[in-house]
């Protein structure tokens, strides 16, 4: 039985004071049967790992470096993210490979560098609205997922999440029915099935588009549908709570 994740991707928000209040607030999603983890910007990480210490939430950072060490400024390696307690790190959201260009070899370098950091990649694959338009979804979706799996060593599979975030259901208002995020879920599995059964039957697959309380209980139905990658709903105290009960 794969224990559903429910993660909360705060992207370019927050504030310390307003953080607080959302931190404190998410205390009580301890008590709940699925698990829960929180993503906000670099910056807060100290203050949300503090606000969080004894609490069974789990800390996630939003993207990592591909690099070690070195001349690169500005870039957070997976070795500085294990000091700050991070179990989860986003890799491959679809605004970081659209707005900054990032390709699936990239991606897979970021998920090989946590994976060796002992930090559980959550691998975001999903395809535009003209890919699906083109009948393209599973091409797309499997040639992302490939890239990491050719990359990380098998032996770290199992600390794969995969996250399936429709491009054109991210802050758009539109959501993929739970029968469209079922078949690309299942899409997903299958492949992985073909190389590692034994990582098909446990590894699990977040949808990220667009998961409100309103939606989040019919597409969780789905048999694999594993959680939810939570955009603005995961700002929102009231509304993630209910999505991660909706999992429970």
């Amino acid at each position: 039985m794969r224990q559903p994740l429910i993660a909360g991707n705060w992207k370019l928000n927050g504030r310390l004071e307003d953080n607080q209040r959302l931190l404190e607030a998410l205390r009580g999603a301890s008590s709940l049967r699925c698990e829960v983890a929180v993503c906000p910007p670099f910056v807060y990480l100290p203050q949300a790992r503090d606000l969080l210490a004894g609490y069974d939430v789990a800390l996630g950072a939003q993207d990592v470096s591909r690099f070690e060490a070195g001349a690169y400024t500005g870039e957070v390696s997976a070795a500085m993210l294990a000091e700050f307690d991070i179990r989860y790190a986003l890799v491959g959201h679809s605004e970081r490979r659209r707005l900054l260009a990032e390709h699936d070899e990239m991606v897979a370098e970021k998920a090989k560098r946590l994976v060796m950091a002992g930090i559980r990649p959550i691998v975001c694959v999903g395809e535009t609205l003209d890919e699906r338009d083109a009948h393209r979804t599973e091409a797309v979706v499997l040639a992302q997922m490939e890239a990491v799996l050719n990359a990380v060593p098998e032996a770290y599979w199992p600390m794969l999440v995969l996250a399936y975030e429709p491009v054109w259901a991210i802050g758009t208002g539109l959501t993929a029915s739970p029968q469209q995020a079922q078949a690309v879920h299942a899409v997903l599995r299958e492949r992985v099935a073909e190389r590692s059964p034994e990582v098909a039957a446990a590894i699990r697959i977040l949808y990220g588009g667009s998961m409100k309380p309103d939606n989040a209980r019919d597409l969780l139905a789905m048999p694999d549908v594993d959680g939810g990658l939570i955009g603005g709903a995961s700002l929102k105290a009231e509304q993630f709570l209910a999505i991660c009960e909706a999992a429970s």
